[in-house]
């Protein structure tokens, strides 16, 4: 997902600017695995603006005469060179039927033109062989004779080890392979001629037979507005290496597509994830329309929510965040109209929110690091995700986000950072209860002000700094906490001490005024302190 604010000036050379993403198509192959059947078959994907199509391969009627069934009664005639210019694999040792792997061009299968790699084979001369071991296909195909009548019926979701890869070259015969593995290849024993074949001519299709050819048909639109494209899915404590999976706002998911090789998995995902980025940024100006200048969303999107420890023990979930106003949003599903809003799983005020990079490192001229997160690396992924970072809140708690790209983190990183800016200048102030040598006490930290300290029945004020006037502070991790203020006048070092019901939300709020004060001075602020930002520039 990218960020989007009000128009920044552009960016100038080392400094990262505003993240561009354009929507993209692409077409390409992949492996759909079927997780209740254990099966990965090939499927073709074709991404455009807004859907992610998946196709899947199947055998269709295309002239003729059309069957009532998807069998198909092939007459296959040997010959001398050949045989019958197939091989097949499989067989019910290996839960799958005894299927065509691989037909030899201009040879008789080929000739018929109604035979294709995945075909399962059903019967051999009218014997059922369904549940056929693949020594007994080839005994009666190579002993029927020079004509061999074959029914068959197209295997769309077989497993990938019975087909090759659309596109890819077939695999050589070995000598000697042998039958009880499923790669065993039986092209030798069955493309040799028959010891009672005699010659005939090539096989090929009666004028009135029904013709097939092998498709691909849409099976499965996926609406990319709102959608999600990530390696991992909810439970699961492992990140793929090479699969991506995109899911629907209605919850209809692509299942794992996996790739040869991670590069093409890291391009598909950097594609569809540009697409559903320029999706998101439409929903978010039309969000826009209906609130008000103070309340505008600056940035939405999902991530994955890390759980648990570290290692075997993490677990993944989804979440979607928004950045809206002066809170920060954790939803479960996205808000799709303005009563969602209030739905929210979880709501913080941006002034009480600390935001830190957990995993990225950074060239070493760019002389800074963030440390990694643990559990989280993916030596094989590119981009080198995924990226994560923390969300500190109140009481010492915290939310651990994932995502998979470092445009991402980078526009999450600089959207919190506009953001928090923006809820501390609307706000202007923050007063929070605290006590101070027996006393009860207000603490407020102003925009305009710095730090002022009252007592809280009197009103009266007790003390008061100004932002740069704070040279230090140290906490005792629970609810005190020392500020240490220089005197403009004599220069010397003051220490007050204070103690809060949720000292974390305080030192929050202490950091987000001052940055933003810092950065209402200093333009570039901002620039110096994004991290992904600086990673994404210099690669």
């Amino acid at each position: 997902m990218r960020a989007e604010g009000p128009p920044r000036p552009a960016a100038r050379r080392g400094r990262p600017g505003r993240l561009q993403v354009s929507a993209r198509t692409k077409t390409g192959i992949a492996l759909l695995h079927d997780e209740v059947s254990g099966h990965t078959y090939d499927v073709r994907l074709k991404l455009t603006k807004e859907v992610l199509t998946i196709q899947k391969q199947d055998v269709v009627c295309v002239s003729g005469s059309r069957p009532s069934t998807n069998h198909r009664t092939v007459t296959l005639r040997r010959q001398p060179v050949g045989g019958l210019g197939l091989s097949i694999k499989g067989g019910v040792e290996h839960g799958v039927p005894v299927v065509i792997s691989k037909i030899f061009r201009d040879l008789a299968a080929d000739q018929t033109g109604m035979l294709f790699v995945g075909d399962a084979l059903l019967q051999v001369n009218g014997i059922n062989v369904e549940s056929a071991t693949p020594e007994e296909a080839v005994h009666l195909l190579k002993n029927a004779g020079h004509e061999v009548t074959i029914t068959v019926e197209y295997l769309r979701e077989a497993p990938s080890f019975l087909k090759l890869p659309f596109g890819s070259p077939g695999p050589s015969s070995q000598p000697g392979s042998g039958a009880s593995s499923p790669l065993f290849d039986s092209g030798l024993r069955l493309n040799g001629a028959s010891s009672s074949a005699a010659p005939s001519s090539p096989s090929s299709p009666a004028a009135d037979e029904p013709k097939y050819e092998k498709r691909w048909l849409g099976t499965l639109l996926l609406p990319l507005c709102m959608a999600q494209a990530s390696r991992c899915r909810a439970g699961a404590d492992t990140l793929r290496s090479s699969a991506i999976q995109v899911q629907a706002l209605d919850g209809v998911s692509s299942g794992p597509l996996q790739f040869h090789a991670a590069q093409a998995r890291a391009d598909w995902l950097r594609v569809v994830s540009a697409n559903i980025s320029e999706l998101m940024l439409q929903n978010m100006k039309m969000a826009n329309k209906c609130c008000s200048p103070c309340d505008q969303v600056v940035h939405m999107g999902w991530v994955s929510e890390r759980l648990g420890g570290a290692g075997s023990s993490q677990t993944f979930r989804p979440r979607f965040l928004a950045l809206k106003g002066s809170s920060l949003y954790v939803f479960v599903s996205p808000p799709v109209s303005t009563l969602d809003w209030v739905r929210a799983e979880k709501t913080y005020h941006l002034c009480e929110v600390l935001f830190k990079v957990h995993k990225l490192w950074l060239p070493d001229n760019c002389g800074a690091q963030a440390s990694l997160s643990p559990g989280l690396q993916d030596p094989d992924g590119g981009d080198h995700g995924p990226f994560c970072f923390s969300v500190l809140v109140g009481h010492g708690g915290s939310h651990v986000f994932g995502v998979e790209l470092g445009s991402e983190l980078a526009a999450w990183e600089l959207s919190f950072q506009r953001a928090t800016f923006r809820a501390v200048q609307r706000t202007g102030s923050k007063t929070y209860a605290c006590g101070g040598q027996g006393d009860t006490l207000c603490f407020t930290v102003d925009f305009a002000l710095g730090f002022t300290c009252f007592d809280s029945k009197t009103k009266s004020v007790l003390w008061r700094f100004k932002f740069c006037q704070l040279k230090g502070s140290s906490d005792d991790g629970k609810a005190r906490v020392k500020l240490l203020f220089q005197s403009l006048d004599t220069k010397q070092i003051e220490m007050k001490e204070l103690e809060f019901q949720d000292l974390v939300a305080v030192l929050h709020c202490v950091h987000s005024f001052m940055a933003a004060k810092v950065a209402s001075v200093d333009p570039a602020f901002m620039d110096t302190q994004n991290l992904a930002g600086r990673y994404m520039c210099s690669s």
